[in-house]
């Protein structure tokens, strides 16, 4: 999933700075199950905005609304009732949603309420790690499932880079090392021979030179 977090609460009203009238506006999906930006998230920042605004003397509306997707137009759709009349929308989706809100209800202004991070697992309570770069070139079937490219420091297609001890990275001795996480596993499934096969440098649609990638798929066209 998509993991963000708030940004802080001075950076917002730097950002929302000559509005008036502001909705906050939630994600139901990736964003709420990171506790950033969803319903829940949406009412807290609601809350501090308000009390904010009396503290600094400023007349503000603050009115709040959360779409179950905000990248999906149909679920954005279910916003317009709240966008139409505002001067501005603090949208609590990742960058992605940010961006398709400002497009479907332009000249209305959005800003983001979070920082996007990276897409990541929940390893535990309250935390996540990165666990993939959305490479549009997936090698999980040659290194065990494990992806070289999110979860090793320096990305490398064709490790070790022979710098790792006891398991760690060398750039951070808390981060394991991917490739000693991908050797056990490919051991463990009788698989070591895979390792042997050289992956060549990723192409120009993975590297974005092409700029930004695009997924048309014909047989869901009406």
């Amino acid at each position: 999933m998509i993991v963000g977090e708030r940004k802080p609460l001075e950076e917002i009203f730097e950002s929302i700075e000559g509005a008036k009238d502001i909705l906050v506006a939630g994600c139901g999906t990736c964003v709420a199950v990171c506790m950033a930006g969803g319903e829940k998230e949406v009412g807290m920042l609601a809350a501090e905005l308000r009390m904010g605004a009396r503290l600094r003397g400023l007349d503000i509306d603050v009115s709040e609304a959360t779409a179950q997707r905000q990248c999906d137009k149909e679920y954005l759709e279910t916003l317009r009732e709240h966008v139409e009349g505002k001067d501005l929308v603090i949208s609590m989706a990742c960058g992605i949603g940010v961006q398709y809100l400002a497009l479907n209800y332009e000249p209305v202004r959005v800003v983001p309420g979070i920082n996007t991070d990276f897409l990541g697992a929940n390893l535990d309570v309250g935390e996540w790690a990165e666990y993939c770069q959305n490479c549009g070139d997936c090698v999980l079937a040659d290194t065990g499932g494990i992806c070289p490219i999110a979860r090793c420091s320096k990305s490398l297609l064709n490790g070790p880079c022979g710098g790792s001890a006891n398991g760690k990275c060398e750039i951070d001795p808390t981060v394991d090392c991917a490739w000693q996480l991908i050797y056990d596993r490919m051991k463990a499934l009788g698989r070591l021979d895979r390792l042997s096969e050289v992956h060549p440098p990723k192409s120009w649609k993975t590297s974005r030179d092409g700029g930004p990638r695009r997924l048309v798929r014909e047989d869901q066209k009406t």
